[in-house]
């Protein structure tokens, strides 16, 4: 049996980034960029107003209030016509180009236009303006050219998670279109004779599906598409012709069936469709019977996993290895969300095996506390629901005490 750092090494092991593809930049969202990105573009194209004001010579208002000829008026988009000389200014607006002659930008609530009606009207060019501003230093409120970024650099190099403002980024840089690793397609299928749907209500000895729609939310909560095939029925035949279905995509991953009963098909049927075995059960609690292969075969391989069938133990398995695998297909570095907290009330630790327990947790400026719930076993999905985090307690007896120092994994 299997130690949990073993056996997610040997689930990565296994586990090759998918081949990347081009894609509209609009649906890029959270892949992997698998190119440089490089700037067409100088940003910003030009000297530009950082806010709505004045464009003046810093000369003429460097130690204290002084009236100015107003020239003209230019707005973003607009161009400059007038040079600023001494004795004048250009009223400028927020990312305008700056006028030749301009080194500064006095900011349009230290002014008072002069000489116009309704001169707080955007239409109305003041005459002059009085400039109040006790003090004019050049280069003030004002973005240089290529300030942010030149053409021909470098701006978002390959392996970059892309988030909405790495999107931003690629649009100003002219990319309509980016080479991105895609997200890996997971099929869900939950197994058992005793499983109905959610909209049925269960009859003698039966339950409700819960697994299948928590599975596909988590795969698609880890940047995965999730793939639905249903109920997979107690039976040799129909396993094998779902399993034949889910083999197709990167990732199968099974609920149910993985145990020692005489009803537990499915890694007889996965090794009559060609997957091989890597592992079967990890020293864990909840989800000791975890099954793990690889169907090797042209164009992909698919990773395939067999979680138990109650829903704490597959949660806690896909937590722990699936979706590290879905973030390395599509070439995400896994970075475990681990920190550490204190105990916000005593627990009790029993057993011989490492077990992630259902916990809450709250926060202040100085510390993370962490409280376990009244968990009640591994099909208790009620209590999971209520839980945020899984505390590790190592395997062995002990007493925790309020304030002991835990390792907790974030939901």
């Amino acid at each position: 049996m299997l130690e949990v750092a073993e056996a997610l090494q040997r689930v990565l092991a296994e586990t090759r980034a998918k081949s990347p593809r081009t894609v509209p930049l609009s649906d890029a969202l959270g892949m992997v960029l698998a190119e440089d990105a490089v700037s067409d573009v100088d940003s910003p194209p030009h000297d530009k107003a950082l806010m709505d004001g004045y464009a003046v010579l810093a000369a003429d208002a460097h130690t204290g209030p002084v009236e100015l000829r107003v020239l003209e008026q230019v707005a973003a988009g607009a161009t400059p016509a007038q040079t600023v000389v001494p004795g004048a200014a250009t009223r400028i607006m927020t990312g305008a180009p700056i006028p030749d002659g301009a080194d500064a930008v006095v900011m349009v609530e230290q002014t008072e236009p002069l000489g116009v009606e309704n001169a707080n009207s955007a239409a109305d060019v003041p005459v002059r303006v009085r400039i109040n501003a006790s003090r004019v230093d050049s280069g003030q409120n004002i973005m240089r050219r290529a300030a942010s970024m030149r053409r021909g650099e470098v701006v978002l190099n390959s392996g970059r998670l892309l988030r909405p403002m790495e999107i931003g980024l690629l649009a100003e840089v002219g990319r309509a279109e980016v080479r991105v690793v895609p997200r890996a397609d997971v099929a869900v299928l939950s197994t058992g004779d005793e499983l109905v749907p959610a909209d049925s209500l269960p009859g003698g000895g039966q339950i409700r599906n819960s697994n299948g729609p928590m599975l596909r939310a988590m795969v698609e909560r880890a940047g995965g598409r999730a793939v639905d095939l249903g109920i997979g029925r107690d039976e040799e035949a129909e396993l094998r012709r779902l399993v034949a279905l889910g083999l197709q995509h990167d990732v199968l991953v099974l609920s149910g069936g993985v145990s020692a009963g005489v009803l537990d098909l499915v890694p007889r049927v996965l090794a009559s469709e060609g997957v091989e075995q890597v592992f079967h059960k990890v020293h864990l609690k909840p989800g000791k019977p975890l099954w793990f292969g690889i169907r090797r075969r042209q164009p992909h391989d698919t990773l395939v996993f067999g979680l138990p069938g109650n829903p704490v133990s597959s949660l806690v398995c896909f937590e722990l290895f699936v979706r590290p695998a879905i973030a390395a297909l599509a070439g995400e570095r896994n970075d475990a969300p681990v920190q550490t907290a204190t105990l916000a009330a005593a627990h009790r630790q029993r057993g011989d095996r490492p077990t992630y327990w259902p916990a809450r947790r709250s926060s202040d400026v100085r510390s993370v506390s962490v409280t376990p719930l009244n968990w009640k076993g591994s099909a208790d999905l009620r209590t999971l629901a209520d839980a945020d985090c899984l505390i590790y307690f190592p395997p062995g007896e002990r007493e925790y005490a309020v304030g002991d120092e835990v390792e907790i994994r974030s939901l």
